[in-house]
Formats: structure tokens, sequence, C-alpha cells
């Protein structure tokens, strides 16, 4: 069974940069589309974006889009997430995902393969 490691998460300033990696230990994910997902702090987890098998399709949810990019290499095996013009709302533990649901798909049940996510902090 794949599990996914993300990466790259930590502490930034409102309006800075980060970029968060997602890895499988053990397998590959390049057979699936691929989703990044976040839960903040007394909120449930929530649809962040989403990528196609080979990269060439993605859809976001409202908040995320024109700051966030999911994005893909399937010959290093890894789901990234550029995320610009942070902001304090983004602060949240981020996941990725494998989807097993249909393509648009937007919560959590219709997404499989969590892993333990990594803390993104945003400071006012």
């Amino acid at each position: 069974q794949v599990q996914l490691v993300e990466s790259g998460g930590g502490v930034v300033q409102a309006g800075d940069s980060l970029r968060l990696s997602c890895a499988p230990s053990g397998g590959t994910f390049s057979t699936y589309a691929m989703g990044w997902f976040r839960r903040a702090l007394g909120k449930e987890r929530e649809f962040v974006a989403a990528i196609s098998r080979y990269g060439t399709s993605t859809y976001y949810t409202d908040s995320v889009k024109g700051r966030f990019t999911i994005a893909r290499t399937n010959t290093k095996n890894t789901v990234t997430l550029q995320m610009n013009s942070l902001k304090p709302e983004d602060t949240a533990v981020y996941y990725c995902a494998v989807l097993r649901g249909s393509w648009g798909s937007q919560t959590n049940s219709a997404f499989d393969y969590w892993g333990q996510g990594t803390q993104v902090t945003v400071s006012s």
C-alpha cells in the first residue's frame, strides 16, 4: 500500500511563499490523480487543489485560486503545492492524498492514502 509523506511546511509571515512536497514511501502514484487538503485548528479538513494523472488538468478551491499552484513530476514521483501570498487564514496542517473518486471531486471521501501532514503557520 502506498504511504504518502508530506514535507516543506514551516512558519512564515503573511505575504511569504512556501512550497510543499508529497512523495510516496514505497510504490508510486503516477497512475493516479492527486490532491492537497488542509485542516485548520478546530475545523474540518477541506479541499485545496487537485492535479490529473499526467499533470495536464488542475482544479482549486476558490480561496486559493491565483495564489497556489499544484504541480507534479512523475519522473521524480512528486507532487508539489506552491503557495504564494500566504495569509494567516492559510494556517493549517496540509495533507496530500490520492484521488479515488471522480475527477472534480472535493470531498474527503473521494480521496485515499492520506499522509501525516505538514504544518503551515502564517503569522500576520
